[in-house]
């Protein structure tokens, strides 16, 4: 994948998380950021669970990385909320 491939791909998949775990986002280059780390995420769970995304190209790799965003910024939160408890 070009540069330019990962910027999209972790673009889409940061905003839709962010929508999807209703936070307002984290801005362009946070959106990116979580998209990208999440598509590492998501591509190690989905191994490790031995799935195989439904869809093929991009779309997959969209929906693999959004998966991972999604779960990124819920352990995110979790963390969060136990640092404010301590």
């Amino acid at each position: 994948m070009t540069l330019l491939t990962w910027l999209i791909v972790g673009l889409v998949a940061g905003v839709l998380a962010s929508l999807v775990m209703g936070g307002t986002g984290y801005g362009i280059v946070g959106d990116i950021i979580i998209g990208i780390v999440g598509a590492f995420v998501g591509g190690w769970l989905f191994s490790a669970l031995g799935i195989i995304s439904p869809l093929g190209g991009l779309a997959g790799t969209i929906l693999v990385a959004f998966i991972g965003a999604v779960v990124l910024l819920f352990v995110l939160r979790l963390l969060r909320s136990g640092m404010r408890r301590a």
